[in-house]
């Protein structure tokens, strides 16, 4: 590959964000996604987890029983540009019922979200999705949600999330006001003030602000990039995702320190974004997503190089080949091909049953990749009492 053609491909691979969105069911989680896509420019129109009537659906929340009961089912990917760089975001299931595909999703991102209610801190499922991406060395981006309710005392959070997890807190960002009085949020990083309509000087939620960023610049940690890489440190943004507050300093912030594509493991090396050779790494399998068609997608996550369409790769666990003809990018249901992909995209590549989860795609290579958890199948068995 040319310089020009090898920086070009540099380039495209920094540009990557790709993240989930983990949370105990109810946290707001799938609100947080659908306003980060409106505020991406996404979408239009956010919508709402339990919407009536006319109100408009999520979109991640696609299947009739998501929409029935208000829950995520199954994991939903996202693909959208904003602030110059291109975000794949994976809204994942929240309930343990649905665990297996969350643990999956996580092999295929770079870092996470996590979604905790203000009022309520960590809670159990929670802290095990934590475990999960501690495992993985996945950094950890934290978003206190609902602060325009009733909830806990910031400083309060800021020490659960420290000694439950054992992990640093730096607020990036700090709340003005609290519950009915929550009117936006100061931030830590760019010492910039963004509130949805003015508050005057003499307000006193801006004085009770000043004197709660003097304590929380004495008593906690700055951010820190390296230990924020490394998995020791999260930043804490405050916020309302129902409200829209708090959104944006969320996603100006991704942009700026999110992390690129990582290296990812497999049996016989490691293998590096910015490597030339096209590699990518099947995560997740879905079947029906279009009503219309039996069809059935495989989620594969491009760990290294440039995937372009009509491209004719190894299937590495049985050998032979496998062409690409129409590799989709995803809006949740939604599906457009795409014509080229680079290290850090989710592309779904359909197929009859001839990829499944765990499998490699290469070149030419012969690597198989490692680290996608494999659950055995639960035996359920139906007692019947039969009358005498």
């Amino acid at each position: 590959m040319s310089d020009p053609a090898m920086a070009e491909l540099g380039r495209e691979i920094a540009r990557r964000r790709t993240f989930a969105i983990i949370s105990h069911p109810d946290a707001g989680k799938t609100t947080l996604t659908e306003r980060i896509l409106r505020a991406g420019g996404a979408i239009q129109l956010a919508g709402n987890v339990r919407a009536k009537g006319e109100r408009r659906r999520t979109r991640s929340d696609w299947m009739a029983i998501e929409r029935d009961r208000g829950i995520s089912v199954v994991s939903s990917v996202m693909t959208f540009d904003y602030g110059g760089c291109v975000f794949n975001l994976l809204d994942t299931p929240g309930h343990e019922d649905f665990s297996e595909d969350t643990y999956r999703t996580l092999t295929a991102v770079d870092s996470a979200v996590m979604v905790i209610d203000a009022a309520k801190g960590i809670e159990d499922r929670t802290r095990k999705l934590f475990e999960i991406c501690r495992l993985r060395d996945i950094p950890i981006v934290t978003f206190i949600n609902k602060m325009d309710r009733e909830a806990q005392d910031p400083f309060a959070l800021l020490d659960e999330i420290a000694s439950s997890l054992a992990l640093d807190t730096s607020p990036a960002t700090w709340p003005v006001g609290r519950a009915a009085n929550f009117a936006g949020t100061y931030d830590l990083l760019n010492d910039t003030l963004h509130t949805p309509t003015p508050l005057p000087q003499d307000d006193p939620r801006l004085t009770q602000l000043e004197e709660e960023l003097e304590l929380a610049r004495a008593a906690l940690p700055p951010f820190e990039r390296e230990s924020f890489d490394a998995g020791h440190l999260t930043p804490v943004f405050f916020g309302s995702a129902i409200k829209e507050i708090g959104v944006t300093d969320l996603l100006d912030a991704l942009v700026a320190f999110g992390p690129s594509p990582r290296a990812q493991a497999a049996e016989s090396r490691t293998v590096t974004a910015d490597e030339t050779g096209m590699t990518a790494l099947v995560f997740k399998i879905q079947a029906n997503m279009d009503p219309n068609h039996r069809d059935r997608i495989a989620f594969a996550r491009v760990c290294s190089g440039r995937l372009t369409r009509g491209m004719k790769l190894k299937h590495t666990r049985t050998g032979k080949s496998f062409a690409v003809h129409t590799p989709q990018f995803f809006f949740a249901q939604d599906r457009h091909l795409a014509e080229e992909a680079f290290a850090g995209d989710v592309v779904g590549i359909p197929n009859h049953g001839t990829l499944r989860i765990g499998d490699t795609l290469t070149e030419g290579e012969d690597i198989q990749f490692t680290g996608v958890p494999h659950f055995a199948p639960e035996i359920l068995r139906r007692v019947r009492l039969m009358t005498q």
